[in-house]
């Protein structure tokens, strides 16, 4: 999904060796028309508005093949290894997410997060290529596709950034398992056209609360309000934005059940209840 990344696009989506499906949130700067005319493979979905991450399940929707691979309009896969990403799916039935090792930049610097993904204290169960994790980047992950529509995908409240945490969730509710895969490398060359910090941690903020709402127990929903007052700042207003979304939340709410529940509270370091 992009939008708005014109010449962002142009220089990363040649660098994809499968059949790419672009799908454009709104953009007012031509990408559409750019892209057509210059990467006439490229099949360009337009979307009349922006709905955030909700246009990755819209690709996913357009897409026919067993696995799709995400990337960002400043991200791809390696060469050959999103013939190996998939391979390594095959390989694994339970497998519903791939992550793959995320290099940054020119200088290819690891990103932090996976340091953290590959010591995951859920460990590596013998069905998964890898750590299993709760929840992954989606700039560098491959899904499976029946799974991820099965679950509903990527959803239109909580939008973008922190989209992936839900998901996550309802995979794991529904026997679904997500991993680390050190040997498959994404690139990413954050784009210089990115929302400043403060704008970044408000939308984050409020992923947080609308995702608590609508899948941890009461308890939680109340730690993350309160994080949120406490902190202030971006992450009050990000709280603040999340209150024209509450009824659709509570609508969709879920509570997540004991069992990932408590591969929650592993990986925050929380006591058991």
């Amino acid at each position: 999904m992009s939008r708005n990344r014109r010449e962002d696009l142009l220089d990363s989506l040649p660098r994809h060796e499968a059949p790419v499906v672009l799908v454009d949130n709104a953009s007012t700067d031509g990408t559409v028309d750019a892209v057509r005319t210059a990467l006439p493979h490229v099949t360009v979905l337009p979307m009349g508005r922006n709905e955030g991450a909700n246009a990755r399940t819209v690709g996913v929707r357009h897409a026919r093949t067993p696995f799709v691979a995400f990337a960002d309009d400043d991200s791809w896969w390696a060469p050959g290894d999103l013939a190996r990403a998939a391979g390594i799916m095959r390989a694994h039935p339970r497998l519903a997410v791939l992550n793959a090792r995320i290099l940054v930049g020119p200088e290819e610097r690891l990103d932090p997060v996976c340091t953290e993904m590959a010591d995951s204290p859920l460990g590596t169960p013998p069905d998964l290529p890898g750590p299993a994790l709760l929840g992954f980047v989606a700039c560098g992950a491959m899904v499976r596709r029946d799974a991820f529509l099965a679950v509903g995908g990527f959803d239109t409240v909580v939008r973008f950034p922190g989209e992936e945490e839900r998901l996550a969730l309802d995979l794991a509710t529904a026997g679904w398992g997500m991993a680390y895969v050190d040997e498959v490398t994404v690139h990413h060359h954050p784009s210089v056209h990115r929302h400043a910090p403060a704008r970044r941690r408000t939308a984050i903020s409020r992923s947080k609360v609308l995702t608590a709402l609508m899948r941890h127990p009461v308890p939680e929903v109340g730690r993350v309000v309160v994080s949120a007052l406490r902190t202030g700042g971006p992450e009050r207003e990000g709280l603040v934005r999340a209150l024209p979304d509450v009824p659709a939340a509570l609508r969709r709410r879920r509570p997540i059940p004991a069992a990932v529940r408590a591969d929650v509270r592993l990986l925050a370091a929380e006591p058991d209840a």
